[in-house]
């Protein structure tokens, strides 16, 4: 059995920018091998079972029920699945590499990570690099709705975020590092430091998933692959989303029970259930006084990111 070959590009994030369509569309490509489990996190330490509260514990062992179905090597998997940090355990997610010139895998953790472009420098000093960037207000509030559809939290956005500007978390989960993350400057600064700049894209949520293909064009050439290739892009992951009733489904999360029913709704009905459910994307809107909060948060990074990559970013902080 040959050795696995280790990834040669990176798509380091940030969360809630379309990182995880991304993945999939760059998966398309004949020539490009992507990792088939997104954040493994390897070099990310920070990102590790034992830094992690007991709710965010809890729903990564949850996903990780479903590593034999993409990983069908036979082999045993780690309740935590790639969080443990091995070397090996993390080049199986590369085994299946054939003929593909690009070998990829996306952790959005790694833009905010302290030590990823460093490490990932160290082990791979030729890799690529490809981020997008987002408002880090709507970022947030982006991730906000995320955590809570999985039930991760149940209070209202801005009890949410006051209680994260407090400080004084020392685990990873809901409250940390939720703000933290958009404070771009110092983690585009790592990897600018880390790299010569001919290896590393950003990208621009607002503006450049206005059009995915012209997009990925780019992105295909950086990586030197065909650029005129056209994966479907029909399907967006992760669209935003809410549950009607917020309190209700963080117990049913909670208690473990959501699964369950879900399972027993015949999947014609599965549609109907979910509109039911959650609150479409378009509804969901930040009040303009969270925003405002957001932007005076953010705006002395904001403005220090302009400079750095020299580009207008004051649409960030209106």
């Amino acid at each position: 059995m040959r050795q696995p070959t280790p990834p040669n590009f990176f798509l380091v994030g940030t969360g809630k920018a379309g990182t995880t369509s991304l993945h999939r569309y760059l998966s398309q490509h004949p020539q490009i091998y992507m990792s088939p489990v997104k954040e493994p996190c390897y070099f990310a330490p920070e990102i590790r079972p034992a830094n992690l509260t007991p709710e965010l514990q809890r729903h990564i062992r949850l996903q990780s029920r479903a590593l034999p179905e993409n990983i069908r090597d036979g082999q045993p998997f780690q309740p935590f699945g790639w969080l443990a940090g091995d070397w090996d355990e993390y080049l199986r997610l590369f085994q299946e590499v054939r003929d593909e010139t690009v070998i990829g895998e996306s952790s959005a953790a790694y833009l905010w990570s302290e030590t990823a472009a460093a490490s990932i420098h160290q082990r791979i000093p030729g890799a690529r690099i490809a981020m997008i960037l987002r408002d880090p207000a709507e970022r947030a509030f982006s991730q906000y709705l995320h955590q809570v559809a999985v039930g991760l939290t149940r209070a209202g956005f801005r009890e949410h975020i006051a209680q994260c500007a407090r400080g004084g978390h020392s685990q990873l989960g809901p409250l940390y590092p939720f703000l933290e993350i958009g404070l771009y400057y110092r983690q585009v600064q790592r990897f600018l430091d880390s790299f010569p700049r001919e290896q590393i894209r950003i990208y621009w949520y607002e503006e450049d998933w206005r059009q995915p293909a012209r997009l990925l064009a780019d992105l295909f050439g950086f990586l030197g692959v065909d650029a005129t290739f056209q994966p479907d892009t029909a399907a967006r992951n992760l669209q935003r989303r809410a549950p009607r009733w917020t309190n209700a489904h963080y117990f049913l999360k909670k208690l473990r029970v959501w699964y369950p029913l879900r399972a027993l709704v015949p999947p014609a009905f599965g549609p109907r259930l979910r509109a039911l459910a959650f609150r479409p994307g378009k509804s969901l809107t930040m009040d303009p006084a969270d925003r405002q909060f957001l932007v005076d948060y953010y705006r002395d990074d904001i403005r220090k990111l302009s400079s750095l990559v020299d580009r207008d970013l004051s649409s960030w902080l209106r």
